[in-house]
């Protein structure tokens, strides 16, 4: 229980110094909308970077289906197994 409070608490101390901060003018923000220009840069960036990884995945996925496709194709027959000895 403390451990958290502990973490709220800090996150508490943080935030208040981001906004007042914006409110000074030292963090700035053009639209007003209490989020630091520089996060909402970083997000977007992020956002990008998302995308592009999202279409590598999909194209990752589609040659992995023509693999297993192109794999059970080509499957070569089973050995056969050699007989069993009988035993008297």
């Amino acid at each position: 229980m403390g451990t958290i409070l502990i973490i709220v608490a800090i996150l508490a101390i943080g935030t208040a110094f981001a906004y007042f901060g914006m409110k000074s003018g030292k963090i700035e923000d053009k639209n007003n909308n209490n989020i630091p220009d520089a996060i909402e840069e970083k997000i977007e960036e992020v956002k990008e970077v998302a995308a592009k990884v999202k279409n590598v995945a999909e194209k990752a996925k589609k040659v992995a289906k023509t693999v297993v496709v192109e794999k059970k194709a080509t499957k070569k027959p089973a050995a056969k197994k050699p007989a069993a000895k009988k035993t008297k």
